[in-house]
């Protein structure tokens, strides 16, 4: 589990592609030393399992789930991506609960100053409106964010110097593909309600209708 408070950016060295998946190589000497193999990253929100890893970079293969879920088929060698190691016993928690799992892509709309920080606008799917709202958690290229407005599948966020100049929100330009993550919660109350729903009896109990059946 993440939080999606980003903690180092890192730099794409490779990626390639094969029949079913692929592979991503960041460099990140801030961060690489602390990894170790089988272990696990966010990378842009996605959580990826490390494979190799030295002193200045870290390797992990990528399942065609992750590359048709995310982002990660637009990138390029250099572009930054964001970085954040799990959530370990002890750490403060910061941000909001983010497993790293991707539900889907949107686009940028837009990025512009406003007062000392930026506007950051979003188009979300939508098959993904129904866990955005307003003044709530959204994970965005896996740094957590708060929902300022929501109007016409477009998700408006107030983004603050720090988090600006600490993650890669700096570097993104209208129309760039990002990874986005629904909060977890608004999953589980989704989820719940369905299944009331579904449990429900399709037909109202009245008395004829118990009559009818021979009570």
């Amino acid at each position: 589990m993440f939080t999606g408070i980003i903690e180092h950016l890192g730099a794409i060295a490779s990626l390639s592609f094969a029949k079913g998946g692929g592979r991503i190589t960041i460099h990140a000497p801030a961060l690489a030393a602390s990894l170790s193999v089988s272990g696990s990253i966010a990378v842009n929100g996605c959580c990826l399992t490390v494979v190799e890893c030295d002193k200045e970079s870290f390797s992990a293969d990528l399942s065609a789930e992750t590359l048709d879920k995310t982002s990660f088929r637009a990138l390029k060698p250099d572009v930054l991506v964001n970085l954040e190691q799990p959530l370990t016993a002890g750490k403060e928690f910061g941000g909001h609960f983010v497993l790293g799992h991707v539900d889907g892509t949107g686009k940028v709309a837009a990025l512009e100053p406003e007062g000392e920080g930026w506007r950051y606008s979003v188009r979300v799917p939508d098959e993904m409106a129904k866990y955005v709202v307003p003044k709530g958690s959204i994970t965005i290229d896996g740094v957590s964010l708060t929902v300022a407005n929501w109007h016409a599948g477009i998700a408006e966020i107030a983004v603050i110097p720090y988090t600006y100049r600490h993650t890669n929100i700096r570097d993104r330009k209208p129309g760039d593909t990002v990874n986005l993550e629904g909060d977890v919660i608004g999953k589980y109350i989704e989820r719940y309600l369905r299944a009331r729903t579904e449990a429900a009896p399709k037909e109202p109990l009245t008395l004829d209708k118990l009559i009818s059946q021979g009570f």
